[in-house]
């Protein structure tokens, strides 16, 4: 039987198979948007999984990518951006400018399914408001999975240093009174060691690549402490991994799973949750 500390995990996340939608819903809608989002809730998620990124007016923008995707994005000027041009840098560029590029209408073959709706990339405010009125109007509650995209290479380039990046996530966060309802994520330590020193009370999940070697132990030890969630590759996933982070009381929530059959075997292991693109197979589970 496994036993989770309260104080370090919600009781609402014990309790329920963690259910979350990768990027809101990406193989059904456009990825880190706000219809994303509102899908999900819809297919009655229990966590919307997200990433941020900064921009230069130091604003937090829903984004994977430090720049805008040729593959997702179309110009302001209704043109494409061509893969060997310059990137452009979220950084780079202040949000004004930025909420003017679309992601959501070009086509992409990764995601056939993906419905098409002309929509920009929104800040963190907008998008909470948006969640917590739409979960209130319907009689819903979810968390929120917010991955911080740092690495140590791409600081002061693509994103701020750990301590600033967190600090500006936190600085919403808490403007809209929703740490409670929060998961941050990275496969960057250095924000979650952050978070662990200046606000203990917030619920870190450690991500792990898949090409990862190192054994749970060995990650915790780079990390320093022991996390509320570790979060592989779902490749990763061993009866012995299960078993060494239940020992510690640690959920085990592996990406992105987007076959069914896959999701039932990882649920029958004793996963604690999955995150996938398409979370309309949640149903089926």
């Amino acid at each position: 039987m496994n036993v989770f500390n309260p104080a370090v995990i919600d009781p609402a996340m014990v309790t329920n198979f963690d259910k979350e939608g990768h990027r809101g819903c990406r193989g059904l809608m456009p990825e880190n948007t706000i219809p994303a989002m509102l899908y999900a809730i819809d297919l009655d998620v229990t966590t919307l999984e997200m990433d941020v990124h900064i921009t230069k007016d130091l604003q937090v923008v829903l984004s994977h990518d430090p720049w805008f995707n040729p593959d997702l994005t179309t110009k302001p000027d209704g043109t494409y951006i061509n893969a060997d041009e310059p990137k452009f840098i979220l950084y780079e560029m202040n949000y004004d400018s930025i909420r003017r590029f679309d992601v959501g209408y070009k086509p992409y073959s990764k995601f056939p399914r993906q419905q098409k709706v002309h929509v920009a990339k929104p800040l963190l405010l907008s998008l909470i408001d948006s969640v917590e009125s739409y979960c209130k109007k319907n009689n819903k509650r979810v968390f929120y999975n917010i991955e911080i995209k740092s690495a140590p290479e791409g600081d002061d380039i693509y994103h701020p240093k750990p301590e600033k990046y967190t600090e500006l996530l936190m600085e919403v966060l808490r403007r809209k009174h929703i740490t409670q309802q929060v998961i941050v994520q990275s496969f960057d330590v250095r924000p979650l060691q952050y978070l662990h020193l200046h606000y203990p009370e917030m619920k870190t999940s450690l991500l792990i690549d898949e090409g990862d070697t190192r054994s749970f132990d060995e990650e915790i030890k780079t990390l320093g402490f022991t996390p509320a969630i570790y979060s592989p590759h779902y490749s990763l996933v061993t009866d012995k991994l299960l078993t060494d982070c239940h020992q510690k009381n640690v959920r085990v929530i592996p990406w992105t799973i987007n076959d069914l059959q896959e999701m039932k075997k990882l649920k029958a292991m004793g996963v604690d949750g999955l995150i996938s693109d398409y979370p309309d197979l949640y149903e089926d589970l």
